[in-house]
């Protein structure tokens, strides 16, 4: 065995050093191993359990993640890394409003803290909420559809049963007797059917018209959060974000624009009124995006 691999003697920090090394040379599997094996020596220190947490999202296994952040949490439970870690764990296994809770939990975290992540995280946990609201849209979409399909047959039901009782009285009639009113019924019955039909399937149509617009447009998204504009203000650069996140960034990560990179000073804030009556207006006609 090599002497990178050889770890019999090694302490704890020096087994977590080797795994970082192994991490940062993508050997995911080697790194998980030393973390657990550093784990073995001291059990009590949070960072080994999300070190291995880390390496096996790397692996994409979700759950054995999920299980090192728990533990971690059970040891700090305001360790930012452990939440980030957990929300993008329980992200993988779908279970968005569990990785929703933990992914804000680490946001609110970091800012407590004055940790400097970036924006990544507001962008994980704007994926997150947008791949549950499109599951939301999904189901919404399915249920109308079995809704639609429901509604027809109740009519067509309805529809033969009226049609059954006429071809009763009609066989019941006298023969000779003039049946023409029987011929003039089933017509009623089945023009009726049929514009019931045509109505609820026309209704459903523009149901589905409004379905296909429920998205909303990147340019009413902040370029931070990726949440909608609430309050925007333009940078000189010509760069429109919501003001809160700007000024966080400014005094969390630095004095200039996130996206040209230009220095930039709080004061040099506009607000953008254009864009402003543009998203109220968005509202106006699409409430639900209220929940996008």
């Amino acid at each position: 065995m090599s002497k990178m691999y050889s770890t019999a003697n090694l302490s704890d920090k020096e087994l977590k050093e080797q795994g970082n090394r192994l991490f940062s040379l993508h050997k995911y599997e080697d790194a998980a191993n030393c973390y657990t094996k550093a784990i073995i020596k001291n059990p009590n220190q949070a960072l080994y359990f999300t070190n291995r947490a880390l390496s096996y999202l790397k692996l994409k296994r979700f759950e054995s993640s999920c299980q090192d952040c728990r533990r971690a949490l059970d040891i700090d439970a305001n360790l930012v890394k452990g939440h980030f870690f957990l929300g993008l764990a329980l992200q993988g296994l779908e279970l968005y409003d569990e990785s929703i809770k933990h992914l804000q939990r680490a946001h609110d975290l970091a800012k407590e803290q004055k940790l400097n992540y970036g924006d990544d995280m507001t962008s994980v946990l704007r994926q997150v909420r947008k791949r549950r609201f499109q599951i939301k849209e999904e189901q919404r979409i399915n249920q109308e559809i079995e809704l639609q399909s429901y509604v027809n047959k109740l009519i067509i039901e309805d529809a033969d049963r009226s049609l059954a009782e006429l071809q009763k009285k009609e066989g019941k009639g006298k023969e000779g007797e003039d049946n023409s009113h029987f011929a003039d019924l089933r017509r009623e019955i089945e023009e009726k059917r049929d514009s019931s039909m045509a109505q609820l399937n026309d209704l459903f149509a523009k149901v589905d018209d409004n379905r296909r617009k429920r998205d909303v447009p990147d340019y009413l998204c902040g370029k931070i959060s990726f949440e909608i504009l609430q309050e925007p203000v333009i940078t000189p650069s010509g760069i429109t974000y919501e003001r809160k996140d700007i000024e966080e960034h400014l005094q969390r990560v630095g004095h200039f624009d996130p996206v040209t990179r230009v220095r930039l000073t709080q004061d040099q804030l506009i607000p953008n009124l254009a864009m402003k009556e543009v998203v109220d207006a968005f509202l106006q006609e699409n409430e639900w995006a209220l929940d996008y």
